[in-house]
């Protein structure tokens, strides 16, 4: 996990134009890698559990109502699986690190505003939990939905994921011209967003 001062130097390719944009505003916050979550869903052998659950969906002609039920069964499974202690020892440290573990915080995955808020204090219990919860989005009804649609199956890849501070931030147009680019999100702290 990195700050996204760290993160930047690694290139756009590595962690995405929108870390690159916030780290040359001087913005703080930190980068979940993909491979953090990939972790967790091998450690606790989700892939497998998440297939025999979707196992009766037939993406051909999908019954909602069934798909509705187990998403929500699914939702549950990533929220309550547990990530090893050495991982959370690592997410601690990192939020540490990037001076988010006290204080208002939101998770979301890089040029997407839905996101996730915590009330953060050591040890970050609270941040971990919107990390999950952001994780287990990934397996709400509508999100499972289009990836039938497109891709035919349930499966998808892990992405990076952000912590920023405070709150859920807000489109500011004044601030985008100003900026020169189409969108910028604003919270009670500044700038946490440039998609």
């Amino acid at each position: 996990m990195l700050t996204f001062e760290e993160a930047a130097r690694r290139g756009e390719a590595k962690v995405g134009a929108e870390v690159v944009r916030l780290a040359a505003r001087g913005v703080c916050g930190m980068v979940v890698p993909p491979e953090f979550e990939e972790a967790f869903y091998h450690s606790v052998n989700l892939p497998e559990q998440l297939g025999r659950l979707f196992t009766p969906i037939n993406p051909t002609r999908i019954d909602e109502d069934a798909l509705e039920d187990l998403t929500a069964r699914a939702e549950a499974l990533i929220r309550t699986s547990f990530l090893m202690d050495d991982a959370i020892q690592v997410f601690y440290r990192a939020l540490g690190n990037a001076g988010l573990d006290s204080g208002a915080v939101h998770v979301r995955r890089p040029g997407h505003l839905a996101s996730e808020e915590a009330q953060a204090m050591p040890p970050s219990t609270a941040a971990l939990q919107a990390l999950k919860r952001l994780w287990a989005s990934d397996w709400a009804f509508g999100a499972v939905l289009v990836r039938l649609d497109e891709t035919g199956g349930v499966g998808l890849d892990a992405r990076p994921t952000l912590i920023l501070p405070g709150l859920t931030g807000t489109p500011d147009p004044v601030l985008a011209e100003a900026l020169g680019v189409q969108t910028a999100w604003v919270n009670e702290t500044g700038l946490v967003g440039l998609p």
